[in-house]
């Protein structure tokens, strides 16, 4: 155990030495970081508690999502009785179900084959649970009822939670912010912590915007005003514009293009009256489309909706055929940046609300820092002692290999461009406590095959051999508990999770490698007639 070859002993020194290296940056002023190659500024981000930030709490709208899926399956049902030629009357949305009435007797059991159709297995095709998404019944006078289940409902409501943390995500990223921290918190709600970001208003502006963008046409049968008297087409409805004041528009229900056909959005400045606006591009499915509707629709008004609310309502005068326009309206330079991002993102699949909104201050994570580095310092001061009376020269060689360790902690966290929590910081003084725990049972062994009468070569040798098996026992232990924290935890949990398992893992490495490199290099040179424990 103490023979090292000389490639052996270089690969380790090279290796702590690489992993140390990574921390540098984080003990360095940020403008000298800056001017070093993207590779080498890689250090540890600080979390909301260690430097401020904001603290969101998001819910997702049920109502809005039972809502959706009600009137998704009413749709399906008039396409598919229209696409099986099956006569009905009477399509509405009551309670939680979707009613219709089949005009024919002889078109009933083919319509309650094809309605039936609709009901998929929740899980896909290979769920074994029995559960679907749509209960179907009938009752008299051909009337059949298609109930969707709470258990869809459920479904529908983790699917929009994780479709949008996935543009969340694409929306804070576009603020420029640092290391966000977005997760899902129970069923329906989401976590957004942004280190760093004292001011969350703007943040709450871009997150509580559904960013639902659709195209249709304005309809010009009859006026907004005369609509509002009560005489709206079945096939339209009122919409108001974003701009102040708000004034009426009648616009069609069917969405000729919509939002999700754009491959990006940029903001920009109109060339004849330098007024902030908004460039779009469509992919090939929504240029068609776009194209299209401009052919038909020459001199014509159309709407461009956003979260139903109109921006504008320009009139067509000529085909667009380039797959790409702009959004013009009573825009500022934030408000077209902010539009574009959003447009750029996606659209939520359901409103959020925010229930919960927290902001720490600077002053308070300074204070946390702090805090932990006096902690720490404590810590690592009595280590240091304890080490140095109970085991003298080998307790400097464990002290020694303690400080490579949390250097390279320092290191993979830095490489890694983990984020450090409070709790992160009390991981790394726990993993100070069991790398100095992996010296003293390599020690005590060493004293009891000292005892036993072995030379001092030998009881060393010995000593390093017989506690390997008693360490990696205890330490993959409390690795899997790192690892069940991790996955079962959240926010300062994990980043506790994480330290401490990084810690494990150099704890490990320094404890069989650099502590016994150093002291196989102290027998090479001193040739020692007694072991100074």
């Amino acid at each position: 155990m103490l023979y090292f070859t000389r490639w052996k002993a270089t690969a380790i020194v090279l290796t702590a030495f690489v992993v140390c290296l990574f921390a540098v940056p984080n003990f360095l002023p940020e403008k000298m970081v800056q001017s070093w190659p993207k590779w080498a500024q890689r250090h540890v981000v600080l979390g909301l508690d260690l430097q401020g930030g904001s603290h969101i709490l998001l819910e997702v709208d049920s109502n809005a999502v039972r809502k959706e899926k009600l009137e998704v399956t009413r749709d399906d049902v008039r396409r598919v009785l229209r696409d099986a030629r099956v006569g009905y009357t009477g399509l509405v949305v009551r309670g939680n179900s979707v009613e219709v009435r089949i005009r024919e007797n002889s078109s009933f059991d083919t319509a309650l084959a094809k309605l039936r159709e609709l009901s998929q297995p929740l899980g896909g095709l290979l769920s074994t649970t029995g559960q679907r998404s749509i209960d179907v019944t009938t009752e008299a006078g051909n009337l059949v009822r298609l109930t969707v289940t709470d258990q869809a409902i459920v479904e529908r409501i983790r699917q929009s939670v994780e479709q949008s943390i996935q543009i969340i995500e694409r929306r804070v990223n576009e603020l420029g912010t640092v290391e966000p921290l977005i997760q899902r918190q129970g069923i329906d709600r989401i976590l957004v912590q942004v280190p760093g970001l004292q001011d969350p208003t703007r943040l709450k502006e871009l997150l509580g915007k559904t960013a639902k963008l659709d195209f249709r046409m304005v309809d010009t049968s009859i006026s907004a005003e005369q609509a509002l008297q009560g005489r709206v087409p079945p096939d339209s409805e009122i919409l108001y514009s974003s701009s102040q004041p708000k004034t009426p528009n009648l616009v069609e229900k069917r969405v000729l293009v919509s939002g999700g056909d754009l491959t990006d959005a940029q903001p920009g400045f109109d060339q004849r009256t330098s007024e902030p606006i908004v460039s779009f591009r469509f992919n090939t499915s929504g240029a068609r489309k776009f194209a299209q509707t401009t052919q038909e629709n020459v001199g014509k008004p159309f709407a461009i909706v956003l979260d139903n609310e109109v921006i504008s309502a320009p009139v067509i005068r000529e085909p667009i055929l380039g797959g790409s326009g702009q959004i013009s309206g009573s825009f500022t330079v934030q408000s077209a940046n902010d539009l574009a991002i959003l447009l750029r993102a996606g659209a939520l699949p359901a409103p959020l609300t925010i229930i919960e909104e927290r902001t720490v201050g600077p002053g308070l994570g300074a204070d946390s820092i702090a805090k932990g580095k006096i902690s720490s310092y404590v810590g690592a001061t009595m280590v240091i002692v304890f080490m140095l009376a109970t085991y003298g020269l080998f307790g400097l060689f464990a002290n020694i290999a303690v400080a490579i360790n949390v250097a390279m902690i320092f290191g993979v966290l830095s490489l890694l461009n983990a984020t450090l929590t409070l709790p992160g910081i009390a991981g790394i003084v726990l993993t100070v406590g069991i790398a100095v725990d992996s010296n003293v049972l390599i020690y005590e062994r060493i004293r009891e095959e000292v005892r036993g009468g072995r030379t001092p070569i030998n009881a060393i040798d010995a000593g390093f051999t017989q506690a390997l098996r008693t360490i990696l026992d205890s330490n993959i232990t409390t690795f899997i508990a790192a690892a069940v924290l991790f996955y079962i935890g959240t926010g300062p949990v994990r980043g506790f999770a994480v330290t401490l398992g990084i810690g494990i893992i150099t704890t490990v490495f320094t404890a069989f490698t650099v502590t016994r490199l150093i002291v196989a290099t102290w027998v090479w040179w001193w040739r020692p007639q007694r072991v100074p424990i």
